[in-house]
């Protein structure tokens, strides 16, 4: 007696084999993702524990020394002041407070002074210790402007009453393509109470996740050769 044909076999096999490359893909896709951030978590680690430098021996390429610190001077400049919402200390909400920053040579960034506890509400300004009016040195993590958020941000007036909408930092400035994460400086007051944190340095799930799509692509070919068998 010979075997009844399956039904619909070429489809069958064809959708299958589809499944199988778009698990593959993505197992791809997630393996590529937790390599790179491997590399980047690798470079962070490294450059966060080297010695500082200064400011105008990296500004020129910020990419390839970008979180280590660096030293520079000037000034800041306290009606230019943008706070960055959403951000959280010990689960308390708060800002983090961006201040312009001058150096002699007329090189304008912003720098990060640190986190600080919201208002009573969203509209009462929260209490923002002042920046130095003189000239300063200071010392901080180097960081690309690009990683700072899009968007509208409150922004402190220059009376300090109040918050307005702004938008965000590198539209209305003619600034560099970095700024700083404060660390401190020649003055006690620049040290940030909470300053700026580091990202989370974990590889993540990426590599676990590209395992479990390797586990469906095989679960995809088990499930067509059962079909197979039945028939």
């Amino acid at each position: 007696m010979s075997k009844e044909r399956e039904p619909y076999s070429l489809l069958k096999s064809f959708v299958a084999l589809l499944l199988i490359a778009l698990c593959l893909m993505a197992a791809q896709w997630q393996y590529h993702r937790g390599v790179d951030r491997h590399a980047r978590n690798a470079m962070i680690q490294a450059h966060i524990s080297l010695a500082p430098v200064t400011l105008d021996s990296v500004k020129n390429t910020p990419r390839a020394f970008e979180w280590q610190s660096v030293t520079t001077s000037g000034s800041f400049d306290s009606t230019q002041q943008i706070l960055l919402r959403n951000r959280y200390s010990e689960g308390v909400y708060g800002f983090e407070v961006l201040t312009l920053f001058a150096t002699p040579n007329n090189e304008k960034f912003w720098v990060d002074r640190g986190w600080v506890k919201a208002g009573a509400n969203a509209t009462i300004a929260p209490t923002i210790t002042p920046p130095p009016s003189n000239t300063v040195s200071i010392t901080g993590r180097l960081r690309l402007d690009s990683s700072l958020p899009r968007g509208s941000f409150f922004a402190l007036p220059a009376n300090g009453s109040g918050l307005i909408s702004k938008l965000n930092a590198q539209s209305q400035m003619q600034t560099e393509s970095f700024y700083i994460d404060l660390l401190g400086g020649s003055q006690s007051s620049l040290t940030p109470t909470v300053s700026a944190q580091l990202p989370e340095l974990s590889d993540g799930p990426h590599m676990a996740y590209a395992l479990q799509w390797i586990f469906f692509a095989a679960l995809v070919i088990y499930g067509r050769i059962l079909i197979r068998r039945t028939r």
